[in-house]
């Protein structure tokens, strides 16, 4: 019975889109600084759309800007999400897939779970974190170890003097680390705890001078539809200081910031933010932001500055006090990965933002699936995005070789990028 409810969920969503497309064209992308929004128009039936996984097969790989190059760095991982390279230049990724989301209640979350599902974006996590050592530099690593296992769902990873950090689902944990291990099998210590499931994700980025860690944690829903109390200590930047042991919320009203990197000139902080669902393909965009200490960015009553939601019972005060988002990405690109790219790192690009698209999975024409770069001066960005790896979409939207999420600076000065569909690590140069 559920699953023909489901066909009848899709069969509605599909006329859906279709009408949301027929009359006109695609909406223009809302993206840079100064972005066209379009009116809000709620959505009865949210748009449900998502192209079937296929992978990487017979030499395909992404395509590279021109002037750049990739090769598979690593194949046959499972579900890549996150990277991190130690001191002696071994990557790390964290291979995880999200929290089970509990019980299917209707249709619409049948059908949910069933796109999910064909999309390889659901099923048994590995919960674990894979070592790659590319010992005679060729480019390609050819030794794999088991790092960590049986962990909670990881994701962000650092690393500060002699102690390895990561962060679970549920919290951040601490391990001790000798230079050159492939393997930790130690106890962990926990520093802090957060709520589970939701957006799982849990970014780590140490503080320049290494005494603090910064923890992205994303909200339980779309807008707070389970209730105010349910999304307490969440959609926000925790900042932890490893000398006291004490946490604090950095930042808020930021429904999914995944992503966390410095701008090196002024030292600020910033982060992807995956934005609100069901009000258009292009309402809200995604955004790249600075970060500011005790800022609040909007979610769940505003977005984009002081742009209500009407869906949201208000708070008048914290909608005056929103902080505009420095630069949008466009609607639902999904943007996760996030780090910067000093210039010449790859050639003809300068200073900037690397950003990992993962890709939409709630509009009526798909969005994002690559990675692209935001150029920087004087400490913001400056001008369009650049693209960097792209085609991880089939040109007909029907299925998907990989999306990419992660993105960091290799240990040979290259680009990075886990690509969780395609199981793989994608490696950027010059050409």
């Amino acid at each position: 019975m559920s699953a023909i409810f489901a066909r009848i969920v899709a069969m509605i969503g599909a006329a859906m889109i279709l009408m949301r497309r027929f009359g006109q064209g695609p909406e223009k992308p809302a993206i840079g600084g100064a972005p066209i929004i379009p009116e809000a128009k709620a959505q009865r039936i949210p748009t449900l759309k998502m192209p079937t996984a296929r992978g990487w097969t017979d030499g395909h790989t992404p395509t590279a800007a021109p002037g750049l190059k990739v090769n598979a760095f690593a194949k046959g991982l499972k579900h890549p999400r996150w990277l991190h390279v130690l001191p002696n230049g071994d990557v790390l990724t964290a291979e995880a897939l999200g929290v089970d989301g509990g019980r299917i209640r209707t249709p619409f979350d049948y059908a949910m779970y069933s796109t999910m599902k064909r999309a390889a974006a659901v099923g048994k996590s590995p919960n674990r974190i894979t070592l790659l050592r590319d010992a005679d530099g060729d480019g390609v690593a050819e030794e794999r170890h088991t790092f960590m296992e049986g962990l909670n769902h990881p994701f962000g990873m650092a690393m500060l003097h002699g102690t390895f950090y990561v962060g679970n689902t549920d919290g951040v944990v601490a391990y001790p680390y000798s230079e050159g291990t492939t393997h930790i099998a130690a106890q962990g210590r926990r520093l802090a705890d957060f709520k589970p499931a939701g957006h799982w994700t849990r970014s780590i980025l140490a503080s320049q001078d290494g005494k603090k860690l910064y923890v992205g944690v994303g909200s339980l829903s779309n807008i707070a539809e389970n209730g105010f109390e349910a999304e307490e200590g969440r959609a926000c930047i925790y900042e932890l200081d490893l000398e006291t042991g004490r946490n604090r919320i950095f930042a808020g009203g930021l429904r999914n910031p995944v992503g966390l990197a410095f701008e090196p000139t002024t030292g600020d902080l910033w982060t992807v933010v995956n934005e609100r669902d069901g009000l258009g393909d292009e309402t809200p965009p995604d955004y790249l932001t600075s970060v500011k200490d005790g800022g609040f960015y909007g979610w769940p009553y505003c977005y984009w500055g002081q742009t209500v939601d009407d869906r949201v019972l208000q708070n008048p005060g914290l909608v005056a006090s929103a902080i505009r988002p420095d630069y949008a990405l466009g609607g639902h690109t999904a943007s996760l990965g996030l780090c910067w790219l000093p210039a010449g790192t790859l050639p003809g690009f300068p200073d900037g933002m690397v950003i990992g698209q993962h890709g939409s999975w709630n509009r009526s024409t798909l969005a994002g699936y690559k990675v692209i770069f935001v150029p920087f001066e004087n400490g913001k960005p400056s001008g369009p995005p650049r693209d960097i790896l792209t085609d991880f979409l089939a040109p007909d939207e029907k299925y998907s070789y990989g999306r990419p999420v992660g993105v960091t600076i290799g240990p040979d000065g290259s680009l990075l990028v886990a690509d969780d569909v395609g199981d793989v690590i994608w490696r950027v140069t010059g050409a």
